[in-house]
């Protein structure tokens, strides 16, 4: 099995993080959508990451996807999400909330560094800033009273790797002073074995 994509995204990251908890054995092939694009779209010719080529030749794409692929095939002691309705529920609208503030991070981030200065539209960043601290506020309300644990379920992996993206790209834009909650929560998950096993 080999998974597809940079750790530097959140997306491989949260992929890579989360099939370690299954359990599951693969490769990580570090290749770039920018400067790997030819040799990564042989993997996949959309060159989408993270991209998983299974060993049965199936080819996923989208962390969510493959996620909850290899999370319907997990037993009971490996599942990282909850099984009751209402957990479920509970825990699909903070990793909602998550993803949206990595999709905006990723927004501002294409804005100034793809795009040349003199077309960068000024009111579509001052929009996606606002819409990155007010998801950021909503999930530090949202896991407000949370205790970390040695034991990472699927909202720990994704708001940590996402929380440190965020502080690696534009931590001038969202201050890690402002949102104490995310800060301990993602400090003490990246102190974890197997977030250290696969570093940003």
């Amino acid at each position: 099995m080999k998974l597809i994509g940079m750790m530097d995204s959140p997306y491989v990251r949260r992929t890579a993080i989360s099939l370690a908890l299954y359990g599951i054995s693969f490769d990580s092939l570090k290749l770039s959508v920018f400067s790997d694009y030819q040799e990564f779209s042989g993997f996949n010719p959309a060159v989408k990451a993270p991209t998983l080529l299974t060993d049965d030749g199936v080819r996923l794409v989208d962390s969510s996807l493959i996620l909850q692929y290899f999370e319907t095939l997990a037993g009971a002691e490996k599942k990282l999400l909850p099984t009751a309705p209402a957990a479920l529920a509970r825990d699909t609208e903070i990793i909602g909330t998550i993803l949206m503030a990595a999709e905006k991070t990723v927004q501002y981030v294409y804005e100034y560094r793809l795009r040349p200065e003199e077309k960068q539209y000024q009111p579509w960043v001052e929009r996606v800033t606002g819409q990155l601290l007010q998801a950021c506020r909503l999930w530090e309300s949202q896991i407000a009273g949370h205790v970390p644990s040695d034991n990472p379920d699927q909202v720990a992996v994704t708001g940590t790797v996402v929380w440190s993206f965020i502080q690696l790209m534009i931590p001038q834009v969202v201050m890690k002073s402002e949102f104490p909650v995310l800060q301990a929560i993602a400090e003490h998950y990246e102190a974890q074995p197997v977030f250290l096993r696969f570093p940003q």
